[in-house]
């Protein structure tokens, strides 16, 4: 819509990255008593970090990546959408067998 510019890229990554934050810690608040007490509290706190670490990333990202593909000269219609999603996905795997290596130490 043209209402924010590359110029505010960094007050856009802030805000994206508070309300990543916040939606998950909430998410992991919820998946670590639900999983701790169906699975084990070890897999659940590996899901409960994974969750905080994800959300943020993606919001972050999401937010981001229509400022940035303008700014290189591609519609950001076009190219968020399926980006963000493949970004966020492979990314987020990494993330949580990074996290269950670290937190189980497998």
């Amino acid at each position: 819509m043209g209402e924010a510019r590359f110029s505010d890229l960094g007050r856009v990554i802030w805000r994206e990255l508070r309300v990543g934050l916040l939606l998950g810690l909430m998410l992991a608040a919820l998946g670590l008593v639900v999983g701790g007490f169906f699975v084990s509290w070890p897999i659940a706190s590996v899901v409960a970090a994974s969750l905080v670490v994800i959300c943020t990333w993606a919001a972050t990202i999401g937010g981001a990546m229509p400022l940035i593909a303008r700014r290189i000269g591609i519609d950001p219609a076009v190219v968020s959408a399926p980006l963000v999603t493949t970004l966020v996905d492979a990314t987020g795997l990494v993330i949580y067998f990074s996290l269950a290596k670290v937190i189980l130490g497998l």
